[in-house]
């Protein structure tokens, strides 16, 4: 594993590479960074390269001095892949990181091979993410743009470690699918502006969610590059049933359940995160 620190877009990114092939640029979710896709990285290194950032404001990437959201993070990332050289790749995320390839696909078809995405917000999930029995699901996403949240948090290493492994976990089938690495995780967000930097996500997010949630969010056109889905059987968080009106976002789809997972199907599941996604790449075969 190969770790380097790429100058782009008037920041300093992170990022960890591993293998060789055709390249895949893979977006982490919150509460995650780039450690989350090791397991798949291992099990692709032998026909892809696997480029794993730290989106700004997570890890060892540098921090926004305010919120930053989905335009911002794929603004980053074509600039960041652009300084490796790379023109075309094929991108693979989750949870933010799928948002983010929502922003890429209509900035830069031309540059995307594909898209495989795990489990994440899309305009057609629509006033579900707020009905009633979902309130309790989503309260985080109002905490994280207080600012008491970083400081209540970030109070101790026990506070810090309490809430990121409850997200962890409690998303989690598998529940002990991150007990490895909790401690790794929890150093990572107890560095300078972790906490801060992924909530501002949220901040950054809450008017397009709001809309969405109404009803209002803008009608744009069906992203049209192959894109494969592969949703959890159990994810507490986004059910399967949510998946329903994807066909209104991405017009060349691949949609099937991914079984036996919840929020994070490339940890729970790593063998067979890397073989759907494999697949799938094989199939498109970009040059």
């Amino acid at each position: 594993m190969e770790h380097l620190t790429i100058k782009a877009n008037g920041a300093s990114f992170h990022l960890a590479r591993h293998g060789r092939g055709k390249p895949l640029l893979l977006l982490h979710g919150w509460p995650e960074f780039w450690l989350t896709w090791e397991p798949v990285m291992s099990r692709l290194a032998d026909r892809y390269m696997l480029i794993a950032p730290d989106l700004r404001g997570f890890g060892d990437s540098d921090k926004p001095d305010g919120p930053y959201g989905s335009d911002g993070h794929a603004a980053d990332m074509l600039a960041l892949m652009q300084g490796l050289g790379i023109s075309r790749f094929g991108v693979v995320g989750h949870d933010v990181g799928g948002a983010v390839m929502q922003s890429l696909a209509r900035r830069a078809p031309e540059r995307l091979a594909g898209l495989f995405l795990f489990d994440f917000v899309y305009p057609g999930i629509g006033p579900r993410m707020a009905a009633p029995d979902r309130l309790n699901h989503i309260w985080y996403q109002s905490f994280h743009q207080m600012e008491m949240a970083e400081r209540l948090v970030g109070a101790s290493r026990e506070s810090c470690r309490l809430y990121i492994g409850h997200f962890l976990k409690g998303w989690a089938h598998r529940k002990n699918a991150f007990d490895d690495v909790l401690d790794d995780f929890t150093d990572n967000f107890l560095k300078d502006g972790n906490l801060a930097g992924g909530f501002a996500y949220y901040r950054a997010a809450h008017a397009g969610r709001v809309a969405m949630i109404k009803g209002e969010a803008p009608a744009l056109p069906p992203i049209a590059i192959p894109t494969c889905v592969r949703w959890a059987e159990h994810d507490p968080l986004f059910p399967y049933a949510w998946t329903d009106r994807l066909g209104e976002t991405f017009g060349e789809l691949d949609l099937a359940m991914f079984p036996g997972v919840g929020h994070f199907p490339h940890r729970e599941d790593p063998d067979r995160a890397a073989t759907e996604i494999a697949a799938f790449f094989g199939r498109i075969g970009w040059s």
